[in-house]
């Protein structure tokens, strides 16, 4: 509740107790107790309908590969190799039905480090032989990365959640050097982008 509505809340109940409890003159009684009663109908109704607006994250998508089917590995569908992409995109892919472990995107920027990308689930989101993640680019105009899909097990993911989180919470995003990354990280696939606006400072 803001302070807003709590102000209008407390100068209703006073009004109606004055209004209650005064009895010199009928008619201010009643204006007052009125008054009171408004605001305590604006501020009831301010309270249940006035929530905080959820951020909603925007983001583009690229080019996309025509899907083959029946999938027969995990795949990248969009952006495709040697796509321009925007700062924010949603990587899309495909995986066969009997895949069942957890996938991540890791971006390679030019400074050689490796930045796992995550959703607010973390891993990539599957369903139905189709995976996606919101990918975030933190670079400069023209600049190139690659970008890796790994599959991994519980260990790996969790190595990966857990250094987002940190990152998150020290706003510092410092890059794993790759012999950080988890041996049971394995890379699945890799493609080359390039950023077409400046990046920095967007996130």
């Amino acid at each position: 509740m803001t302070n807003e509505v709590v102000i209008t809340v407390v100068l209703g109940l006073i009004a109606v107790l004055f209004a209650f409890v005064y009895q010199k003159n009928r008619g201010l009684r009643l204006v007052i107790g009125s008054l009171g009663a408004l605001l305590l109908i604006y501020g009831g109704f301010t309270y249940g309908t006035i929530q905080p607006i959820p951020y909603a994250e925007t983001f583009d998508t690229g080019n996309k590969l025509q899907v083959i089917y029946p999938v027969e590995r995990v795949q990248v569908i969009s952006p495709v190799d040697k796509d321009t992409v925007k700062c924010r995109i949603l990587t899309m892919g495909v995986y066969p039905e009997s895949h069942n472990k957890d996938l991540w995107v890791l971006l390679k920027p030019s400074d050689g480090k490796y930045y796992p990308q995550s959703d607010y689930t973390n891993t990539s989101y599957k369903l139905n032989g189709e995976w996606q993640v919101v990918t975030r680019f933190g670079g400069d105009a023209g600049e190139n990365y690659e970008l890796i899909v790994v599959e991994t097990d519980s260990i790996a993911s969790q190595f990966f959640s857990n250094t987002i989180a940190n990152w998150k919470s020290a706003n510092d995003y410092v890059g794993l050097q790759v012999e950080q990354i988890p041996r049971t990280a394995v890379e699945l696939e890799r493609i080359s982008v390039t950023l077409a606006d400046n990046c920095r400072g967007t996130h």
